[in-house]
Order: C-alpha cells, then sequence, then structure tokens
C-alpha cells in the first residue's frame, strides 16, 4: 500500500509517501513540504498549494491519501487556513479517484507513538525510528505528513473490515425489511 499523507496548512503543507503493510516494515518513498508565502493573496497560496499536491500525485501515484482532520482551535484564522488547504487535498485526491481518509491528530500520535498526547518531537523521534531513517525529517510538518501515512497504513485493515461489516449489516437489514 502507498500513502501519501497531508498535515494541511496554508504557509507549510507537509507531505509524505510511505510504501508497506501493516505488521512489516514500512518504507519512506518521499517527504518534503509545499510552501506558501504568507503575504500572497489567498485564492494564489490555495492554487500553489494544489499544484504542490498535484506534483506529489503524479510522482508517487499513491493508492490512498491520508490527511489531517480539522479540529477546533482557539485560533479562528488559524484553523481556517488548515481547513482550506485540506478540502484542496482532498479535492485534488477524489478528481484522481483516489481514496481520502481523514484521522485526527490524537489517532495519529495514538498510532505512531502510542500516546494521543505525545508532543511533535515524540512523533518525530518514532517517525524516524519507524521508518529507519538517520534524522527526523524537517520542518514538523514533513514528519507529521509520514506520521498520516504510517497511522493510515496500520489503521486501514480494521477500518475496511468494519466498512465492510456496516455495508453486510445494511444489506441483510435491508433484506429483512
Amino acid at each position: 500500500m502507498r500513502v501519501l499523507g497531508v498535515d494541511p496548512g496554508l504557509t507549510r503543507c507537509g507531505v509524505g509517501v510511505v510504501e508497506g503493510v501493516a505488521g512489516r516494515p514500512l518504507t519512506m518513498a518521499g517527504v518534503g513540504v509545499v510552501r506558501t508565502p504568507a503575504d500572497a493573496e489567498l485564492g494564489h497560496r490555495l492554487v500553489a498549494i494544489e499544484q504542490g499536491i498535484e506534483r506529489w500525485l503524479d510522482e508517487h501515484r499513491p493508492e490512498f491519501v491520508a490527511v489531517e482532520r480539522v479540529f477546533a482551535q482557539h485560533n479562528v484564522r488559524t484553523v481556517m487556513g488548515t481547513a482550506q488547504a485540506s478540502a484542496v487535498a482532498m479535492l485534488c485526491a477524489s478528481r484522481r479517484g483516489i481514496p481520502v481518509a481523514l484521522h485526527t491528530p490524537s489517532e495519529v500520535k495514538a498510532a505512531v507513538t502510542g500516546s494521543g498526547r505525545a508532543d511533535k518531537a515524540q512523533v518525530g523521534a518514532m517517525v524516524t525510528r519507524l521508518l529507519r531513517l538517520d534524522a527526523p525529517p524537517k520542518p514538523a510538518d514533513a514528519a507529521d505528513a509520514l506520521a498520516l501515512a504510517i497511522c493510515h497504513i496500520w489503521r486501514a485493515p480494521a477500518q475496511n473490515r468494519l466498512q465492510q461489516a456496516v455495508a453486510a449489516h445494511r444489506t441483510l437489514k435491508g433484506r429483512t425489511a
């Protein structure tokens, strides 16, 4: 399974590609950040993020895209920018027919470190260890994108089984109605 993880942000949108399956060693296929100038017009920034994500999709051809689920923050301006960048990533993937999964920050932290309250340094250290890298990816947005991809690879089999069970239940329920 090849997953593009996206840590959405208007100034720095982390992107990372991880390959592998649950229970086996994982491999990093690429990591980086799509950057936009803070003083640029919002529309231009969103187009730049779209172009950057499209390049990553072209180059790495992921089977899935995992995006950090936007959560409520005290700074409305920050959460709006994050939501807008997140929507661009989801649009780019969906336009190509690539399934998109959303994971909360605490889900990602718990999957990678064992604690949903882990700090950025702990996430970076575990990503480095799990992918057998020489050093943690910089900036933290890049490490977070890899953590999202890892989280999805590890959680996808269970999520798929749950979705199949729900679908089967609905089918059975429809037959008995």
